[in-house]
């Protein structure tokens, strides 16, 4: 489970809850549901690998994979209504109630947008999280390059980033941006916003806490968005996703200031 960061990502959720008591709860669930992601990705992996070794040829029911990640989806509903907090675990038990077609289309009305669809912040998660496996499993297996893309929206799956980085360079840090569902990650300039691509640095500005002195909220007043940037330049312990995820506080602070998020990290917050 090492590769791809799935071990990682629950054991930075699991050490995070026992120092930020006030997220303890959505990271407890992140880490259930990391742990869901994980073991679907290994999979579709081995499938995969095994189809390679036959030299597999794909038929009209597409790759052996995808077959896996369709009879998954009723587990992981499961798992969400037993262990999920009573909107999302509601949302679950309404949509398992639905039968198989209207799964698959509600998955592939997800995937085929690029914008998030405008569905409830329930239906986002159970979408968003139970695909993003197959996000990264795809990929991952992609021959899309992007050494010199300079955009803000992910050049593999068209979303919009949810979390930035600045990663160790020379006597600095490198900012980077990671896409909010395939977890794609790339270069992006550090004095320009995210959103609509202000430059003006007097109306970029960023805000930070004692309580998370490696995340920073980089704010824009021209669109009123913002985002948050983990810094791993203080601290390389962070894993970008779960610390995001983790600073809860930043975000209640950015709202009642009047802006809005780029886009809502997985678990909708």
């Amino acid at each position: 489970m090492e590769k791809n960061g799935w071990r990682e990502r629950i054991e930075r959720a699991r050490t995070l809850a026992k120092q930020y008591p006030f997220a303890a709860e959505v990271l407890g669930f992140y880490a259930q549901v990391t742990q869901f992601q994980a073991d679907l990705y290994q999979r579709m992996e081995k499938l995969s690998s095994k189809a390679a070794a036959r030299n597999f040829v794909a038929r009209v029911s597409g790759p052996p994979e995808l077959s896996e990640l369709i009879a998954r989806f009723a587990p992981f509903l499961n798992m969400v209504e037993d262990n999920g907090p009573k909107n999302l675990a509601g949302s679950a038990t309404e949509l398992k109630a639905a039968p198989p077609e209207i799964h698959q289309e509600f998955l592939n009305n997800f995937w085929d947008t690029a914008i998030s669809p405008a569905i409830s912040p329930s239906q986002n998660f159970l979408a968003r999280a139970f695909l993003q496996p197959y996000a990264e499993f795809t990929r991952g297996r992609s021959e899309v390059r992007w050494e010199d893309y300079a955009g803000s929206i992910c050049p593999f799956c068209g979303r919009k980033p949810g979390v930035g980085i600045l990663r160790p360079l020379g006597d600095g840090g490198q900012r980077s941006l990671l896409c909010s569902f395939c977890l794609a990650e790339w270069a992006f300039r550090r004095i320009v916003c995210a959103n609509c691509g202000e430059e003006n640095h007097n109306l970029l500005p960023i805000y930070s806490a004692a309580q998370f002195e490696h995340v920073r909220v980089e704010c824009c007043d021209r669109c009123k968005r913002y985002l948050k940037t983990v810094d791993l330049t203080k601290t390389g312990l962070a894993n970008p996703v779960v610390d995001e995820l983790a600073s809860i506080p930043l975000d209640l602070w950015a709202r009642e200031r009047g802006y809005e998020k780029v886009e809502l990290n997985v678990m909708q917050l």
